[in-house]
C-alpha cells in the first residue's frame, strides 16, 4: 500500500481528468482541408466528407470612393451610332446593407480551406479559403 494515500488519490484524479479532457477535445478545433468535386478532405482524417457546412458572412459592406474607367456608347441616337466615348465614373463612398458574402459559391475542387469541427466533432464548417502568403 502507498505511504501517501492522498498523493495516490491525486494521481488517479489527474490521470482520469487528463483522459476526459483528451476525449472531450478530440475531434474539436481548426484543421486544414481540400475541397474535392464531391466534398471535403481534411488533412487529419483519411476519408472524404460529403456532408459539410460552409460559413456565410452577412453584414454591412463599406465601399470606399473609387473610379471605374471604360467606354460608353449611345445605341439609340443617330449621331452616336458606332461611336465610343472614353469615360471615367466616380463612385462615392457608400454602405450597402443586407450584404451576404457566400463562400460556398467561390469554392472549387483543389481549393485549400480552413475548417472547424463543431457539435463535438460531428459537423465540419468551412470558414475560409486559405492561400499562400507569398502570393
Amino acid at each position: 500500500m502507498s505511504k501517501d494515500p492522498y498523493g495516490a488519490f491525486v494521481s488517479v484524479m489527474q490521470s482520469s481528468m487528463a483522459g476526459h479532457t483528451r476525449q472531450a477535445l478530440s475531434g474539436v478545433g481548426a484543421v486544414l482541408g481540400t475541397i474535392t468535386s464531391t466534398g471535403i478532405k481534411l488533412d487529419d482524417f483519411k476519408h472524404e466528407l460529403q456532408d459539410y457546412l460552409v460559413a456565410e458572412l452577412p453584414g454591412l459592406l463599406s465601399v470606399p470612393r473609387h473610379m471605374y474607367k471604360g467606354t460608353s456608347t449611345a445605341v439609340e441616337s443617330e449621331n452616336w451610332e458606332g461611336k465610343e466615348l472614353k469615360t471615367s465614373f466616380y463612385i462615392g463612398e457608400d454602405e450597402l446593407e443586407d450584404v451576404n458574402l457566400s463562400l460556398n459559391k467561390g469554392l472549387k475542387p483543389g481549393d485549400r480551406v480552413l475548417a472547424v469541427r463543431v457539435n463535438s466533432g460531428n459537423d465540419v464548417v468551412v470558414v475560409c479559403k486559405v492561400v499562400s502568403g507569398r502570393g
